[in-house]
């Protein structure tokens, strides 16, 4: 499953030439994660009253097109790679034309309590859905 989340941009997430800020990409891909696992079913809220969190620990990106003031993007998220202790996510910007604009992995931990763990299959279940 490819996870679709859009958003308009607004002028106060881009710099001083109209194009959307390089810090506020980091801030989109997390919203689209974010709902992302709110379409499967495992919204973050309830992952921490599961005592469960995804640390990230490496993001590569790649800006191939400029993204602007009013532009409409669609974030799409999907788990590439994926076993019960670590997963590695593709997100991808595109513009309203359906041009990549903006390419990211995101390389994650599963933590519970504190420490790295393996990710039970009661919840291991939702994550599989956006690898599908």
């Amino acid at each position: 499953m490819i996870a679709n989340f859009r958003k308009r941009i607004y002028g106060y997430e881009c710099d001083l030439y109209g194009h959307l800020h390089n810090t506020n990409y980091l801030n989109i891909l997390e919203a689209a994660r974010s709902e992302a696992l709110v379409d499967v079913g495992m919204p973050v809220k309830r992952l921490m009253e599961l005592n469960w969190h995804v640390y990230i620990n490496k993001i590569e990106v790649e800006y191939l097109k400029g993204v602007g003031v009013d532009d409409i993007i669609e974030v799409r998220s999907q788990i590439y790679d994926r076993n019960k202790l670590r997963s590695s996510w593709n997100q991808e910007i595109y513009n309203e034309a359906g041009e990549l604009c903006f390419r990211a992995q995101i390389h994650v931990v599963h933590i519970h309590n504190g420490k790295p763990a393996r990710v039970p299959e009661n919840i291991w279940d939702h994550f599989k859905l956006l690898g599908e």
